[in-house]
């Protein structure tokens, strides 16, 4: 299935975070040294998409916008829509109806983050084996809090529930997903749920009745986190800052991450990294520069 589209759905009240998101998009706070909406939207480049729409509430439409322009510095096309009330993920596809034109895409929540080794061949990979719908699974301590995906002895899918009171699986289905061109219409089938939302299980399930359905699953050197409260939102800032300084990796760098996908140009990033304002930001990324131009001259 080629996907060259992404959304990413960064709407919501973000009542977990309250106070804090009484004035402010919980997407734009900070996550160690850079904005929380840098880490979905890193995932969707590292897949290889370019193509993306991001979906907030009016109130936070213009600051996100902000941020992030129409995307071009970074050799990608950003396109903005509204969510009027938090109706829940499948209404991501009734939103971005005319952005998607009946094609596939991958979906990722505005509050996820995702790291681990070689991370962009596996979404890459994904992306090229995927049909239908394609789930992405970690293991979770608490599954009474997660979609949970039951699979047999083969790795067969046997059951896909919505947080499960008494789940021997430890699967839990995380914010990132790739859909086919049917997403829409699927999503317009659907009727909202007891908490008056449309269920992404539900969607799931529409795919279980008529297509094909796969996933795939994060195992040891991956951490996920959904950083929508603040107990997670600390914990991942302090492991983003340990890889940084101790490693000395960069994680979510919208910069680098474009001039390794060959978004940009390294004139292009020459320029970007000048016209920064002087900072550990900055100094990191001409660290990463000044050492990637001395391992490809050896």
């Amino acid at each position: 299935m080629k996907v060259t589209k992404g959304i990413i759905l960064a709407g919501g009240t973000g009542s977990r975070l309250y106070p804090l998101t009484i004035a402010a998009n919980k997407q734009l706070f900070p996550l160690y040294n850079k904005p929380v909406l840098y880490y979905p939207l890193s995932l969707l480049m590292l897949a290889g998409i370019r193509d993306i729409l991001i979906i907030s509430t009016e109130k936070d439409r213009s600051t996100i916008q902000e941020l992030l322009g129409d995307g071009e510095r970074l050799g990608i096309h950003c396109s903005y829509a509204i969510q009027q009330a938090p109706r829940g993920l499948p209404d991501a596809f009734i939103v971005g109806e005319t952005f998607l034109q009946n094609e596939p895409c991958m979906l990722v929540l505005g509050d996820n983050f995702l790291y681990g080794a070689d991370l962009s061949n596996v979404l890459q990979t994904a992306i090229q084996q995927a049909s239908g719908a394609h789930l992405f699974v970690h293991h979770v301590e608490d599954p009474s809090a997660y979609g949970i995906m039951t699979v047999d002895a083969h790795g067969s899918i046997q059951s896909i529930v919505e947080k499960p009171q008494n789940s021997q699986s430890h699967l839990g289905i995380i914010g990132l997903y790739i859909f086919d061109g049917n997403a829409t219409v699927y999503a317009k089938q659907l009727h909202p749920s007891q908490r008056n939302e449309l269920e992404i299980v539900d969607l799931i399930r529409k795919y279980q009745t008529n297509d094909t359905i796969s996933y795939s699953q994060f195992g040891r050197g991956f951490t996920w986190y959904d950083t929508g409260n603040p107990d997670d939102l600390l914990e991942v800032g302090n492991f983003v800052r340990t890889i940084e300084t101790k490693q000395g990796l960069l994680v979510a760098s919208l910069e680098e991450i474009a001039l390794r996908q060959h978004f940009i140009s390294v004139q292009q990033f020459e320029r970007q990294v000048a016209d920064m304002p002087n900072g550990v930001y900055k100094k990191t990324l001409i660290k990463f520069f000044n050492e990637t131009n001395a391992s490809n001259t050896h």
